[in-house]
């Protein structure tokens, strides 16, 4: 092989793509271009106070095999929240966050206990209005309004699904977000369903000690795939040795050639990317919307916070109007983080929800201020910190609309004989489980190409 010539490029460093390169390198020669300075994309960790720990994701699905799978592969160490329990902020007030599937809630009697909903709501989400179902996709909270109100969509699932993607309930996905909701609203009544889903002592979410953000550089040091940072790829097209890359500044670009690609790219640079290649794929990728958020992370010392510790952290519904719509109490969730903090108290909020860019126009010391008086209103931190920071994501969360599954599949129909796979949080699910199910896949595509 030439010096420029690759049998697999990724493009892409996220965990999706390091995901993908991983599984590749096992039999066969990859670069993994890179268009920032470094790898993890949304895994990414930093030093508060002294403490460093997670600025993006800081858990993962435990119920989903593949992102633990490859944690204890790489000789991390699997972690799970404590037994501090979440809450939400709803009608004035902090209540315990009753268990449901997004939701939809497992036991009517636990609802009505935790206070979430007031009598008419409660009322009318007992009353479940059962309606035939003709399989066509619609909105998560269109699904469940219908079936047990506007109330239980707006301070249930609305923070729920605030939380995982950013996005609103009346406009997600429920084929692609929640199947499982799906597959029990065409059998019949969700709420009996619900009922029936056994309780599990397997744990919801996992970590790593020391943090998630661990993940990007583990991945890295295994030699599996070489790997380039600061390499954006400008643009992609077939030619006759494969796929030709352009790299790097229009002033100074440099060539590669592949013979297989996979893209793990956000859908924008995506649909840029294989205009030449896929117009058609090209053309629904650039359709997808992508939601913006910040997180604040806080140090406190511990003696100037009121005691938090028997909470892991509190939703808020956009209806009640705050600028922050979650908060996570990291050293009451994670053992490492109140370890690490030796004295130091760590906690974060999470701001910006889609089509609502605007909320984060706004300076850090803004967003700082933003988040310490909604602290202040709801669990009663009056304590200055010894330190903030402030990590912002740009586009970070694409957006499942109506009919996103479908699309998704036009887009892979698209790529097939292309010698190009694509993979990362706009197919497959968000989470870093799903993302990683999704690597795997184009890695099976492109591993498997001739």
């Amino acid at each position: 092989m030439t010096a420029d010539h690759h049998q697999i490029i990724v493009v892409g460093g996220g965990i999706a793509g390091l995901a993908a390169a991983h599984v590749l390198g096992a039999d066969h020669e990859v670069l993994l271009l890179e268009g920032s300075p470094q790898v993890g994309g949304k895994l990414r960790m930093a030093e508060v106070a002294g403490v460093t720990v997670d600025v993006g994701a800081e858990a993962m699905l435990n119920r989903r095999p593949e992102a633990v799978e490859l944690v204890r592969e790489l000789g991390l160490s699997v972690v799970h929240p404590t037994s501090a329990t979440s809450w939400v902020w709803s009608r004035g007030e902090l209540h315990r966050l009753p268990r449901s599937l997004m939701g939809v809630p497992f036991d009517l009697d636990e609802l009505a206990a935790s206070g979430v909903l007031s009598p008419e709501g409660l009322d009318r989400a007992r009353s479940e209005v059962v309606r035939p179902w003709n399989g066509a996709d619609v909105a998560v909270g269109d699904l469940v309004a219908a079936r047990l109100g506007d109330e239980l969509v707006d301070r249930l699932v609305e923070p729920l699904l605030g939380g995982v993607y950013a996005g609103r309930a009346r406009e997600i996905s429920a084929e692609a977000a929640m199947p499982q909701l799906v597959a029990m609203a065409a059998r019949g009544a969700i709420l009996r369903q619900a009922a029936a889903i056994p309780v599990s002592d397997v744990p919801v979410f996992a970590g790593i000690e020391g943090g998630v953000g661990q993940l990007p550089g583990a991945l890295v040091d295994t030699g599996r795939f070489a790997v380039r940072t600061d390499a954006t790829v400008r643009a992609l097209r077939r030619v006759a040795g494969g796929l030709e890359l352009t790299v790097g500044s229009a002033r100074a670009p440099e060539t590669l050639v592949a013979e297989r690609v996979v893209l793990a790219t956000p859908p924008a640079p995506t649909a840029r990317l294989l205009d030449s290649v896929a117009p058609g794929s090209a053309a629904v990728l650039a359709t997808i919307e992508t939601a913006s958020v910040a997180v604040v992370t806080f140090a406190f010392r511990a003696e100037e916070l009121p005691d938090l510790s028997a909470m892991s952290g509190f939703l808020v519904p956009p209806v009640e109007g705050r600028r922050i719509k979650a908060s996570t109490f990291s050293f009451a969730k994670w053992e490492w983080v109140r370890a690490a903090g030796d004295g130091l108290l760590l906690l974060r909020t999470s701001l910006g929800r889609h089509r609502d860019e605007a909320s984060l126009q706004a300076t850090d010391a803004e967003l700082v201020t933003a988040s310490l008086v909604d602290l202040r209103a709801m669990v009663a931190i009056t304590a200055t910190p010894v330190e903030t920071h402030v990590q912002r994501w740009g586009g970070a969360l694409p957006q499942y609309a109506v009919g996103h599954r479908a699309r998704m599949e036009r887009v892979r129909a698209g790529l097939e004989g292309s010698g190009v796979a694509v993979c990362g949080a706009a197919y497959d699910g968000v989470g870093i489980p799903a993302v990683i199910g999704s690597a795997r896949r184009a890695a099976a595509l492109v591993g498997a190409a001739q």
